[in-house]
């Protein structure tokens, strides 16, 4: 008499047409406006208002405009570019390093004041940076730093919501028990730091460094404040400029307006390739400090 094994019944997974139909929603409301970024930018400043705003018109003048926007004004665009690359990366680095020691320090160290201060930091994350612009722009402007790269790199360094993801992430990644084994062995406390700590904390401090990058690239506030000099402009006061010309010279019959919404899709390329470049970090960094170890 012979045996058949029964093979266990393999469950399919279950769809949902309703999360299908609420996740394809939501893609189409965040990829739309890149979509019609993409569209304008290969219209003439005619077609951009005789047009359907949502499709190419018979003329692609994409390439055209991406050549007139770098060559705009004897190619401000690209000093723009550079500046806004210069603030970003110093800052983002420089505030990811500094988040990266405050929250080790406030994880591992045991010191007088040490909730009281985490707890003034957890205060400052919900203060606005805006209301904090003009403060700083009268400390800067007593100390004769307005007007420069500084006023806007020192003011970026200072990232309390960094610093707590950095301290959450700390907790979960760095056990006390590796840092003790390499007291032992003689290792100071700064090599510990970025010979041992550093590189475990690699996927909290891409998170960090993302999250500076796009803040420090996106702002429009203090740059706006800090800056009169246009050489020193980043690209998000740079290209108001332009929208303010633009509408002085008419509004819709005006020559710049094509070029301000492609320099936009040029000032999204670099973020994206930073995204692309360090998301098997951020990825997980962003769940690592959900689960305690």
């Amino acid at each position: 008499m012979t045996t058949t094994a029964i093979k266990p019944r393999r469950h399919k997974p279950k769809r949902s047409t309703v999360l299908t139909i609420g996740m394809l929603a939501a893609a189409a409301y965040f990829l739309l406006p890149l979509f019609w970024l993409v569209v304008a930018s290969s219209k003439t400043s005619e077609d951009l208002f005789s047009t359907f705003g949502l499709w190419f018109s018979d003329e692609f003048n994409l390439f055209a405009n991406i050549k007139l926007t770098l060559t705009q004004d004897d190619g401000v665009f690209l000093k723009w570019l550079w500046n806004t690359l210069l603030y970003a990366v110093t800052a983002a680095g420089g505030g990811a390093l500094l988040a990266a020691l405050a929250g080790y320090g406030f994880s591992k160290y045991r010191f007088k004041g040490n909730r009281t201060m985490f707890l003034i930091v957890l205060g400052a994350v919900m203060v606005p940076t805006t209301a904090l612009a003009i403060p700083t722009y009268l400390v800067f402007s007593e100390i004769g730093l307005a007007d420069t790269p500084w006023a806007i790199i020192l003011p970026s360094l200072v990232n309390p919501f960094g610093l707590l993801l950095m301290r959450v992430y700390v907790e979960a990644a760095v056990p006390d028990s590796l840092l003790e084994a390499a007291r032992i062995d003689g290792a100071s406390e700064l090599r510990i730091f970025f010979q041992v700590v550093l590189r475990l904390l690699a996927p909290g401090f891409a998170t960090v460094l993302l999250f500076a990058l796009v803040h420090t690239w996106n702002n429009y506030f203090l740059p706006l404040i800090m800056l009169n000099d246009p050489e020193l402009y980043p690209i998000t006061v740079g290209l108001a400029r332009w929208q303010g010309q633009a509408a002085a010279a008419g509004g819709a019959s005006g020559d710049l307006v094509p070029l301000v919404i492609t320099g936009s899709l040029l000032s999204i390329i670099p973020l994206v390739i930073a995204f692309l470049f360090l998301q098997r970090y951020w990825q997980s960094g962003l769940v690592a400090g959900a689960v305690k170890q």
